[in-house]
């Protein structure tokens, strides 16, 4: 394993488990095995949707907002 693929491993297995599952099923998508890469639930799916109908409207996050959630994942 080449030295920047491990760094990212290490660095993914610091996340928390959601996030490291989320991580896991996008790295396939890289290989090329033909897997899906995110699947959603019918939630997500509207969630999703309505990002894009505000990102459509010009309603984005403050540089403020960005960074209180931001702040919660920096060690």
């Amino acid at each position: 394993m080449i030295k920047l693929l491990e760094q990212a491993v290490e660095k993914v297995q610091a996340l928390p488990p959601d996030m490291q599952d989320e991580a896991a099923r996008m790295l396939p998508a890289y290989a090329d095995d033909g897997e899906t890469i995110v699947t959603l639930r019918l939630e997500d799916e509207a969630d999703l949707m309505e990002a894009q109908a505000e990102m459509q409207r010009g309603e984005f996050a403050t540089d403020a907002e960005v960074e209180a959630v931001l702040s919660k994942y920096r060690r």
